[in-house]
């Protein structure tokens, strides 16, 4: 049977261990334990992000210079040079060149950056090249010994 003097809380109702602001009985009165004054003792306050309570904040306070074009491609380069070295060694087999071959054979160190092909070096091996991108001097290299370029992406 339950008595008015032995009633308790539910079993997961009660999770905090402060009660904040219900007097000064319960040790945690008055201001609540925000301390006196300031933005921070103010109902509604909010830290604006990088804010240093009135000093220079760091994002200032540092030089800025440059420019930084968020549109811009990134690419790892191979020369033909480079691919007619491969192609001599035999490591291209049946003369298909694309990222996941040239990253399988350490050609390229990362296998999702989207490689180009520069025109340094010379190309008598017959290649068909599937990369993100080409030189004209790579791609007229390559079509003139009677390979084929496919750009993807």
């Amino acid at each position: 049977m339950k008595h008015i003097g032995n009633l308790t809380y539910a079993k997961g109702a009660k999770h905090k261990k402060k009660r904040i602001g219900r007097g000064p009985g319960s040790g945690h009165g008055g201001t609540s334990t925000r301390g006196h004054k300031g933005a921070q003792s103010r109902s509604g306050y909010s830290r604006k992000v990088g804010f240093e309570g009135g000093q220079m904040p760091l994002h200032r306070r540092v030089p800025k210079f440059g420019f930084f074009n968020r549109f811009s491609k990134e690419y790892q380069v191979i020369n033909v040079g480079r691919l007619q070295e491969l192609v001599d060694e035999q490591k291209l087999a049946d003369n298909k060149v694309n990222l996941e071959i040239l990253f399988k054979i350490g050609a390229v160190a990362k296998s999702r950056i989207p490689i180009k092909v520069l025109g340094n070096g010379e190309l008598s091996a017959k290649l068909d090249i599937e990369v993100g991108g080409v030189t004209e001097s790579a791609k007229k290299k390559i079509e003139t010994v009677g390979g084929t370029v496919t750009i993807n992406g």
